[in-house]
């Protein structure tokens, strides 16, 4: 709209007077000249500058990709090498059954994705200030904005920020692992999957525990190292201590060197002793060092060995803390109790014989 009255004044029309009666300022050819020779001028002035700032832009991005991809790189190549070790240990009597493949290829991405996510963040993070920088744009008010609502994201999340890093320390520290068996505290259970958040527990009845990594205080780890199977066998006071002790030898040494038990046995099947001596009974305690996880099937078979063990020895086990040595030598307890009498029942003859006549009075004539 503005080229009309500039093209009006070139061609010699004069342009229509204003309502007002005073002439508007209508710009010139030359003052149009002017202008656009003072817009070259002063590109020819700044390109420069422009040239500089887009090839310091563009020299901090390819920098900040290319150092991401080599981090990133970097980061999959050390993941991978630990994996190949764990591997290697799986050739060892030992690490077969230790190292779950499962637990490793969930703990190698896990840590995998937060080192290559932290590292992401950290290099695309510093190149996009320095880009803005470089666009002369003062970064002190835009840090100090970030960190206060950083302070209050975190402080309205904090039970997310708190499951996160929990759940980070427990994966590099590899407190557990898919296929433990461990005691949370709020649930226990086998572990199935592992997360930067939550912990999926399979529970002995079969159901799914979903446990927050920040509600866990303490875990009992049940699958590392190794296990310890105890068996209590409560017997009669009276029996022979040292026929006891030689037949639980010979199932421990027996079961010891039978299959499978052999291999879930870490340990010799040790006998410790008297655990516990009453008045009618005493307790003697086996205990064996196991494979993690299978202690209570250890236990079970060695409860049923030493229940044939003891039938075939006529050595009777009792139960409970205190128990009765022979029932059918107990007294009766009915038998100081004299027979119900007869004059118990009102309705009986005899207590009808016993019960006295009474006088029955007669009513007076009527008058």
């Amino acid at each position: 709209m503005s080229s009309l009255p500039v093209f009006l004044t070139a061609a010699g029309a004069s342009p229509s007077p204003s309502p007002s009666g005073t002439a508007p300022a209508v710009p010139t050819l030359q003052d149009a000249q002017d202008s656009a020779t003072n817009a070259a001028s002063w590109v020819e002035e700044n390109w420069s500058t422009w040239l500089a700032m887009g090839l310091q832009i563009l020299l901090i991005i390819v920098v900040a990709v290319a150092l991401r991809a080599v981090v990133r790189r970097a980061i999959t190549k050390l993941i991978e090498r630990m994996a190949r070790t764990a591997q290697a240990v799986d050739g060892t009597a030992l690490g077969g059954l230790l190292v779950n493949a499962e637990r490793r290829r969930q703990r190698s991405a896990a840590i995998g994705s937060v080192l290559r996510s932290v590292a992401s963040f950290l290099i695309l993070g510093t190149a996009a200030l320095m880009v803005l920088s470089t666009f002369k744009i003062n970064l002190a008010p835009l840090l100090a904005s970030a960190g206060v609502a950083g302070v209050a994201i975190g402080f309205g999340a904090r039970n997310l920020v708190t499951d996160f890093l929990s759940g980070v320390f427990m994966i590099l520290e590899d407190q557990y692992g898919v296929g433990d068996v461990i005691d949370a505290g709020v649930a226990t259970g086998e572990v199935i999957e592992v997360g930067l958040r939550v912990t999926k527990l399979r529970g002995s009845d079969g159901e799914i525990w979903y446990v927050r990594n920040g509600e866990v205080k303490r875990i009992g780890n049940l699958s590392q190292g190794w296990a310890t199977a105890g068996v209590d066998v409560t017997v009669r006071a009276g029996e022979d201590l040292d026929r006891v002790k030689a037949t639980l030898d010979e199932v421990a040494e027996k079961m010891s060197k039978e299959e499978p038990w052999n291999e879930l046995l870490w340990g010799p099947i040790e006998v410790l002793g008297l655990d516990s001596v009453l008045i009618d009974s005493m307790v003697v305690r086996l205990s064996a060092k196991t494979m993690p996880g299978k202690s209570v099937t250890v236990e079970r078979e060695l409860r049923w060995r030493v229940k044939r063990a003891f039938d075939a020895a006529s050595i009777r086990i009792v139960g409970g803390a205190t128990a009765v040595e022979d029932v059918e030598d107990a007294p009766d307890p009915t038998a100081a109790v004299a027979a119900p009498s007869a004059f118990s029942n009102a309705d009986s003859p005899q207590s009808a014989a016993a019960t006295p006549i009474t006088t029955q009075r007669t009513a007076p004539p009527r008058k």
